[in-house]
């Protein structure tokens, strides 16, 4: 899955906190900064492990998401779950 999140998601430690969440849960993944604010988390996992993910990012301290956009995406193998740097 594709995960766009919009709101103050930069600069208030929102990637280390996704990566957490999915690292907690067994999920696989990356999560990065893009240029336009938002906070974009590639998630692979099974459906129900990844709605749990979702309703845990919003826990995030300090972080405001205003909108989540869940789209599918093409399979990918992730090894881990990591914070993407640009």
């Amino acid at each position: 899955m594709e995960v766009l999140f919009s709101g103050k998601v930069q600069k208030v430690g929102f990637r280390a906190c996704v990566k957490n969440a999915g690292q907690s849960l067994g999920l696989c993944g990356e999560v990065e900064n893009l240029p336009d604010g938002r906070v974009r988390a590639l998630v692979t996992g099974e459906d129900m492990v990844i709605e749990k993910f979702l309703s845990m990012v919003y826990t995030c301290p300090r972080a405001i998401i205003r909108e989540v956009a869940v789209s599918e995406y093409v399979l990918t193998e992730f090894p881990d779950f990591t914070v993407r740097r640009e």
